[in-house]
């Protein structure tokens, strides 16, 4: 029998809605799959509802269509479960689809479902908010993101980050302490925290060159340019591969931050409420996700 499938899509994602309907359901019937259960997002359910009734009604594949705010919907209500997520990357960042290889391409992407592999990667989980499969953070890319107008990143993409990271080189730094793993409090002055599944940011920058989404640890970046040459000069290490001044990496299986005013915080390019905290732990092999042919 063939594998019974659903499509979890963010109309707001792309531009035609019923050509890409056409277009999804059009390769999976040349696969041989049949029409697959068909659930859009809403304003008020990113995905987390569609993704319930997607896994009760059987399936064993859910396709994504739409940014990394709709795979975090749908991963944090299949985390733990057998259905496998397949990505069709169709928003801003696409970061996890980036990450594990998937094509852009809506008949490729969904080759991938089809025929390609099934991995099992970890997910962070944040206290009191969800899963992150790419990263959570706190600081200036919180910031950075929150104040990127949603028209902007249809029209640009992730360029249209750049505006609002320039504005906010300046912003005042966070005193914060962090704790790996239940050990001893370090304490910073930091310009942004980031606590990560993936190795890979917007634009194809690698800032942890050795993450991998199942390696079973989250990775941690602390941040400290405090003026706009630091920040010249950590981008710079970055591109370069090298050491770069300003970052400093870790990575731990539980994290916590503390920081002594409220600060932006963001999820999977999502913002959450300011806070003055920021609490995640890995939960290893959770999710089943389908990867082009190893």
């Amino acid at each position: 029998m063939s594998v019974r499938s659903a499509v979890v899509i963010n109309p707001s994602k792309v531009l035609d809605l019923e050509e890409r309907r056409r277009e999804l359901c059009d390769a999976l019937a040349a696969a041989g799959w049949p029409e697959p259960l068909w659930l859009e997002t809403t304003p008020e359910d990113p995905g987390c509802g569609m993704a319930r009734e997607a896994a009760e009604a059987g399936v064993e594949v859910v396709l994504v269509c739409g940014g990394d705010g709709t795979v975090m919907a749908v991963a944090g209500e299949l985390a733990g479960s057998d259905v496998a997520v397949a990505l069709v990357p169709s928003g801003t960042g696409n970061l996890l689809a980036t990450n594990l290889g998937i094509p852009r391409d809506v008949a490729e992407a969904v080759a991938v479902a089809v025929a390609g592999d099934r991995r099992r990667i970890d997910v962070g989980e944040v206290e009191g908010e969800g899963v992150f499969t790419v990263m959570a953070g706190m600081g200036f890319d919180a910031a950075m993101v929150g104040e990127t107008p949603d028209d902007a990143k249809r029209r640009f993409g992730w360029a249209a980050y750049v505006a609002s990271g320039i504005r906010n080189l300046t912003r005042r730094r966070m005193s914060v302490r962090l704790r790996l793993d239940g050990g001893r409090w370090l304490h910073r002055r930091a310009a942004a925290v980031l606590v990560a599944n993936v190795g890979r940011l917007q634009g194809g920058i690698r800032l942890f060159p050795d993450a991998q989404p199942d390696d079973g640890e989250l990775d941690v970046a602390v941040l400290t340019p405090a003026h706009v040459a630091d920040w010249a000069r950590l981008a710079g290490g970055v591109l370069l591969a090298r050491r770069a001044a300003g970052l400093e990496t870790f990575r731990a299986r539980a994290v916590e931050i503390h920081a002594t005013r409220e600060e932006p915080r963001e999820i999977d390019g999502d913002v959450i409420a300011p806070g003055r905290r920021l609490s995640a732990r890995v939960r290893p092999g959770a999710l089943t996700v389908c990867v082009p042919p190893s």
